[in-house]
C-alpha cells in the first residue's frame, strides 16, 4: 500500500488547451494536490479553466510562473514544438513534469529532455494514457507470461473516415511535427509497442498523403467541419513499417480523413504461439488440440476517462509516494525515434532508414 505523507504536491499548468481540463478534472478530486498556477497566451482559455477549478493565479508568461511560484510538478500542455523548452525550463525551476504525448516534435529534442531530467534530478513522464487502459494491461500481461512466444508482427490502426481537428494547431507542421501520424498514430504505436515488451526498433519506411485537409471542409458533410485547410502542412494518412533488433516488425497505418466504412482504433499481434487483439480484447492459441479464443470475462473501466484518471493518478503518487512511473520518459524517446524515422523515410520517397 501506498504511504501516503502529509504532504501537498503544488501544482502548475504550462498551456491551456483543452487537454489540460482533462488534466484538471482529476488532479482537482485529490486531496494531496494544490492547484496553483497556469500559464499560457490565451486568457479566455485560462479563464475558463481558473473559473471551474479555482486556481488562483494565471500568468502569460510560463517563465515568470516558474520563477514566481514554488511548484513541485507541472502538466506541459502545449504545441508539440513547445514541450522541450518547457519541459526543460520547468525542470530547472525544480519541477517533475508530465509532458502529454508525443514527448516532442522531434527525438533529438526528446534526448535533450530525457538529459536534462537526469542531470537535473527531476522525473519526467509522458502522457500515454492508453496503456493505462485495461486491455492494454491485459495483453501486456499475456505477453510477460510466454502467451504469445516470439512476437513477429503487429499490425497498429489509428483511422478516421474524417477527423480533421477543427481547433488547435493540429494542421501545422511546423508546431506539431506532423499529422495523424504523430497526433493519434503515437497513441496505438505506444500501446503495441508497450504489449511487445517495448523491443528496440532498428529501421523505418513509410509513406504518406494529402489529399482531403488541404481542401475546404465544405465539400462533404461531417462532424469535424471547419478546420484550416489554408495552413494546413500535414498528412491525411500514413502508412508505415517498422523492424526490430529482436525480428519483428510492425505496420501502422494512421489517418485523419481516409475512404473507410468507420474509424478503426486497434492493433493486433502475431506471434509463434499465439496473437491478440487489442479490440475486442482477445487471444487466439492452440490449446488441446484445437484452435482456442480467448476474453476476459471482466476488466475494469475502459472509458478515457477511466484510463485518464490512472494517467493522472500514477504521475502524482509518482511525485508523492516513489510509486513507478507506467510511462517513463524512456519509453517516449524510443517511439518518438520510431515517428522520426516514418517521417524522414517518407520525405525520401519511402526509403527504408535507420531509427
Amino acid at each position: 500500500m501506498v504511504n501516503r505523507k502529509k504532504k501537498k504536491l503544488r501544482y502548475g499548468f504550462i498551456g491551456a488547451g483543452g487537454i489540460a481540463g482533462t488534466h484538471l478534472r482529476d488532479l482537482s478530486r485529490r486531496d494531496d494536490v494544490e492547484l496553483v498556477a497556469m500559464a499560457d497566451i490565451s486568457e479566455t482559455n485560462m479563464r475558463g479553466h481558473q473559473d471551474r477549478f479555482d486556481i488562483p493565479r494565471t500568468y502569460s508568461d510560463w517563465k515568470e510562473m516558474l520563477r514566481v511560484e514554488a511548484l513541485d510538478a507541472v502538466s506541459v500542455c502545449t504545441p508539440n514544438r513547445l514541450h522541450e523548452r518547457a519541459a526543460i525550463d520547468a525542470m530547472k525551476a525544480g519541477c517533475d513534469v508530465l509532458c502529454e504525448k508525443p514527448l516532442a516534435h522531434s527525438a533529438k529534442a526528446g534526448e535533450r529532455m530525457l538529459t536534462a531530467s537526469r542531470d537535473l534530478g527531476r522525473k519526467l513522464v509522458i502522457g500515454f494514457q492508453y496503456r493505462f487502459n485495461p486491455r492494454t494491461q491485459f495483453l501486456r500481461a499475456a505477453t510477460d507470461d510466454g502467451q504469445f512466444g516470439k512476437i513477429l508482427y503487429t499490425r497498429v490502426k489509428a483511422l478516421r473516415r474524417r477527423g480533421i481537428p477543427n481547433w488547435g494547431v493540429f494542421g501545422q507542421k511546423e508546431l506539431q511535427g506532423g499529422g495523424p501520424l504523430i497526433d493519434i498514430g503515437v497513441h496505438v504505436l505506444e500501446m503495441a509497442h508497450y504489449t511487445m515488451g517495448s523491443p528496440e526498433p532498428v529501421s523505418a519506411s513509410a509513406d504518406m498523403f494529402t489529399y482531403i485537409g488541404n481542401k475546404p471542409s465544405n465539400r462533404v458533410e461531417s462532424a469535424w467541419k471547419g478546420w484550416d485547410y489554408k495552413t494546413y502542412t500535414v498528412e491525411d494518412l500514413a502508412v508505415g513499417r517498422i523492424r526490430f533488433e529482436n525480428g519483428a516488425v510492425v505496420h501502422i497505418e494512421a489517418a485523419f480523413a481516409a475512404h473507410i466504412e468507420k474509424d478503426d482504433w486497434d492493433f493486433q499481434i502475431m506471434g509463434e504461439k499465439g496473437g491478440a487483439t487489442w479490440d475486442p480484447p482477445r487471444i487466439f492459441r492452440d490449446q488441446a488440440g484445437h484452435m482456442v479464443d480467448t476474453s476476459p470475462g471482466w476488466l475494469a473501466e475502459e472509458t478515457f476517462q477511466g484510463m485518464f484518471t490512472r494517467k493522472m493518478n500514477n504521475f502524482v503518487d509518482h511525485c508523492l509516494y516513489e510509486t513507478p512511473t507506467l510511462a517513463p520518459a524512456e519509453d517516449g524517446l524510443a517511439v518518438q525515434r520510431m515517428l522520426d524515422a516514418l517521417y524522414r523515410s517518407a520525405e525520401r520517397g519511402g526509403k527504408e532508414v535507420k531509427v
